[in-house]
């Protein structure tokens, strides 16, 4: 794929239409949200984009529990002057590990799923190991599975270009016979791998397909219509150009990926409003129990008694001394970040076409700008 060359200088000449990259006027009539927040929150956003040498940012807000406001910025395709929406679709690379630990967790509330079992119960497919591993492990990085043997966008793994229309099937051909790196439970290792372990067992548990069931039990639910399997052989309408910036600032085409192979852990294609609709839906109590959030959202705990952050499909930090919980993602031509602070109902949502992107920094900012809102606010009414 021959790589189209576009310096940082002309690529925000087009953006700059939009005034050193403002949001684009496609944001949709929401629940209230105070003006003052969003000129807020678009100002951090234009700084950080100008910063970055960003090409195109989505954004979204949930206060409350309430999908409150969401907003396109600068270019979706440079070259073609297509400018992104709050409907344009980016890679979500990890941040598809929540939405598949939702799946794995419905399944172990109606159960269908023993979170304890050994794996190979619902994967038959999986070789045995020297030690049994469970889903629990897996959901929680416990597993000893291995994640990438490189960093490298030329590696024949992470920078595979081949498409699979069996995904599950044709991903564990990647690291099923290789050893396990760690004895399962003993020591977090972080293995976007080890999630499409979790979508054999979704298949197994639930006798579905992992996408039909992905769609089905998650995203309908949730009212994320737009929320789809990234395909590059398919022509997929709203979905942006994806861009990586080289070593000295030059903003080119992002190399080629097809993730047919790592969809649980990363093969998901969504936009900022969808992302925002899967907060609400998390946050309201309409995928999985109350009960079961709150396991989802505790840390896990290696028997090695390292630390971790990490529960299952979730990572879990604070902001501005307030707990919080979420994940970002980062592969060829993107970088992005979900956000929440449950006991706030507040939670943002950063979707870039840019990989290399540090967006956590940015949602971490965006949260904040919330938080110090809803501490005004309930001040005010005491």
């Amino acid at each position: 794929m021959k790589r189209s060359h576009w310096t940082v200088i002309a690529l925000f000449l087009i953006a700059a239409i939009d005034a050193n990259a403002s949001p684009n006027l496609s944001r949709p009539q929401l629940t209230d949200f105070s003006s003052e927040k969003r000129a807020q929150i678009e100002t951090t956003i234009s700084k950080f984009m100008a910063a970055n040498s960003v090409p195109g940012l989505s954004a979204a807000v949930v206060e409350r529990g309430e999908f409150v406001w969401s907003e396109g910025f600068g270019m979706a395709d440079v070259k073609n002057s297509v400018r992104v929406t709050s409907k344009t679709l980016f890679r979500l690379a990890s941040v598809s590990k929540p939405m598949t630990a939702t799946g794995a967790m419905e399944l172990w509330e109606s159960g269908k799923l023993d979170l304890d079992a050994p794996v190979q119960k619902y994967c038959p497919a999986f070789p045995q190991k020297e030690w049994p591993i469970t889903t629990r492990e897996l959901l929680g990085h416990l597993g000893g599975i291995r994640h990438y043997r490189s960093n490298s966008d030329d590696d024949p793994e992470i920078g595979n270009t081949k498409h699979f229309d069996d995904p599950i099937t044709a991903g564990l051909k990647f690291f099923a016979n290789d050893p396990l790196v760690a004895q399962p439970g003993t020591h977090f290792h972080y293995s976007t791998q080890g999630y499409t372990l979790i979508g054999c067992a979704i298949e197994g548990a639930s006798g579905e397909k992992y996408v039909a069931y992905m769609r089905k039990h998650v995203f309908a639910p949730a009212g994320m219509a737009s929320t789809q399997a990234d395909n590059p052989r398919a022509a997929i309408p709203d979905l942006t150009h994806f861009y990586h910036k080289e070593k000295f600032g030059k903003v080119v085409d992002a190399h080629p990926l097809d993730s047919s192979y790592k969809i649980p852990g990363g093969g998901w294609i969504s936009s900022a409003e969808d992302m925002a609709r899967f907060e609400v839906a998390m946050l309201n109590d309409k995928l999985v129990k109350p009960s079961t959030r709150g396991l989802m959202w505790t840390s896990q705990k290696p028997s090695d008694g390292s630390k971790d952050n990490y529960g299952l499909g979730w990572g879990i930090g604070e902001t501005a001394g307030v707990p919080d919980i979420g994940h970002d993602g980062g592969q060829q031509g993107t970088s992005t970040n979900i956000a929440i602070a449950p006991s706030e109902g507040d939670g943002v949502v950063i979707l870039v076409n840019m990989d290399g992107v540090d967006v956590s920094a940015l949602a971490r900012d965006l949260l904040k700008i919330l938080l110090r809102d809803t501490k005004q606010d309930s001040n005010q009414g005491r």
